[in-house]
C-alpha cells in the first residue's frame, strides 16, 4: 500500500473512530460522588518524586474496562491549562496522566517549581461521567 493510501486509511479509521465515541453515551454518576487528593494538600512544599494518594467516595474504583455501575479510574491533570473535552476519551500525554488499572495512588516525577493537579474520573472509556467527577485544581510547589 502506498503512503498516500496509507494515510487515507489511516484518516478514515481515525474519524471512524472519533464518530463512534461521540455518538457512545456518557455514563452517569451519582450526585454525590467527589474525588480528591488525600495528599499532598493543596499549597504543599514537596520533592520529586512525589507521591500522590487519590480519593474517592459515592462511588467505587475499579480498572478501565470494567462495565460496573458507578465505578470509574482516576486521570491526573498536570499543569492543565484546560479541561479534556467531557465526550471523547481522556487525552493521553505528560499532561493527561491515566491510571487505568485501578491505580489510588503512585508517584509522579515533576521538576522544580509551582504545579497544579486535578483528578478527573474516567468511565470504562476513558470518558468523563455525567456529570463529571472532578477534583479542584491544587498547587504545589516541587523543591530540590
Amino acid at each position: 500500500m502506498n503512503s498516500a493510501r496509507t494515510a487515507v486509511v489511516c484518516a478514515a479509521i481515525a474519524l471512524a473512530t472519533t464518530s463512534a465515541w461521540a455518538q457512545a453515551p456518557r455514563t452517569p454518576a451519582p450526585q454525590a460522588a467527589k474525588v480528591y487528593f488525600i495528599s499532598p494538600k493543596n499549597g504543599d512544599t514537596v520533592r520529586s518524586p512525589v507521591k500522590i494518594v487519590m480519593g474517592l467516595s459515592g462511588m467505587g474504583v475499579a480498572p478501565a474496562g470494567t462495565d460496573a455501575p458507578d465505578t470509574g479510574h482516576h486521570h491526573i491533570l498536570v499543569d492543565a491549562s484546560k479541561l479534556p473535552a467531557f465526550d471523547a476519551p481522556m487525552p493521553v500525554d505528560s499532561t493527561y496522566r491515566h491510571f487505568g488499572k485501578g491505580h489510588t495512588e503512585t508517584t509522579l516525577e515533576l521538576p522544580p517549581g509551582k504545579h497544579t493537579l486535578q483528578l478527573v474520573l474516567g468511565d470504562k472509556n476513558h470518558i468523563p461521567h455525567n456529570p463529571p467527577v472532578m477534583s479542584d485544581k491544587i498547587t504545589i510547589t516541587v523543591v530540590k
